[in-house]
């Protein structure tokens, strides 16, 4: 074996315990959600963004929170509401006077988006105008104000949440900010055994004391190695298949023309990649399966297929259209698992 193959393995080992070290810290506060937890974990491995949507008291915040303090890096949690401002976010000129001239001057005075880990929590409720504040960090990891560019701390990610049921005073996102989320996370309710052992965990006076496992240059490490997980040719062409096939002016597959109104861009194949890759790594492996792309492909899709009127008069979900394209481009291709 290689110096090079050798030193590759011991990283790749080092990331997955480190990885294992966290989950388990996560886990002694998050009961159950074993798979909401490892899409949270493949969003940060990919270097993306998330959202989070479940009814209120599924500890969507509490997860992100609990993540954050196991991770040393600089956390923020932003509390959407209607009468938030863009500059509540980014941050704002203020005049201060130099004391060795007695000039007074401008200075840029830092928002709580200058941060690693923000918690936009319940996203939905502000206006467009405060949402699209967002934009240009989330896809260029950069703010400009008043003509000049600030660049934000990598790693940098943001991980919002909000909440389908309460439609009073919400804001849909505009598909442009939705694109920008690398994965479309839906929680559900816990199974019944789950929520016995949340009764007990948390009305007891015992609270659980989260320890720091991982550095922030270590998610920046394993980031690189993300990158250089293998995956086959016939992998990256179901890929390319599945995104295609989500657009009805680009396929022949019956249900999509008549259910879609209007598929994935290119944006959803290079996220499909990247998590699959991210969720080969998380489960100890440095090659991407068919079973990778299967798992990822709802969370990467969910908010990228738009539905049509005669699908949501049916109740026909974008979820759905992913599991038949799955179905239908592994029997056109006759990919092996």
């Amino acid at each position: 074996m290689s110096t090079e193959s050798s030193s590759v393995e011991k990283s790749v080992q080092q990331i997955i315990s480190d990885l294992n070290n966290l989950k388990l810290e996560m886990k002694k506060v998050i009961v159950g959600q074993e798979e909401i937890i490892d899409q949270l974990l493949v969003t940060f491995l990919a270097g993306g963004h998330a959202l989070l949507e479940g009814v209120p008291g599924l500890a969507k915040t509490l997860m992100i929170r609990t993540l954050s303090e196991a991770i040393e890096l600089k956390f923020k949690r932003i509390q959407f509401t209607p009468d938030l401002m863009p500059t509540d976010i980014i941050g704002t000129e203020i005049l201060e006077e130099d004391h060795t001239t007695g000039k007074r001057i401008f200075q840029f005075n830092k928002g709580p988006l200058f941060a690693n880990i923000i918690l936009a929590d319940e996203i939905n409720r502000t206006s467009p105008k405060t949402q699209s504040a967002l934009l240009e960090a989330m896809q260029e990891f950069e703010v400009t104000y008043a003509g000049v560019t600030y660049p934000l701390e990598r790693p940098f990610f943001i991980l919002a949440t909000q909440n389908p049921i309460e439609q009073a005073g919400t804001f849909p996102l505009p598909e442009a900010q939705l694109d920008r989320f690398l994965l479309y996370i839906k929680i559900g309710y816990p199974t019944s055994q789950e929520e016995r052992a949340i009764l007990e965990s948390t009305t007891g006076k015992k609270k659980e004391k989260i320890n720091r496992v991982i550095e922030g240059s270590k998610i920046l490490e394993a980031q690189k190695l993300v990158r250089e997980v293998h995956i086959s040719s016939d992998l990256i062409g179901m890929v390319s298949e599945m995104v295609r096939g989500t657009r009805p002016d680009q396929t022949e597959v019956k249900f999509v023309k008549e259910w879609v109104r209007w598929g994935a861009g290119p944006r959803a194949g290079q996220a499909m990649i990247l998590t699959a890759k991210a969720r080969a790594l998380l489960k100890g492996r440095f090659a991407v399966t068919q079973e990778d792309i299967k798992h990822v492909a709802y969370p990467v899709l969910r908010h990228r297929i738009l539905m049509n009127f005669k699908a949501e008069a049916e109740g026909v979900t974008s979820d759905e259209v992913t599991k038949n394209l799955i179905e239908h481009v592994v029997a056109a291709l006759r990919i092996a698992p």
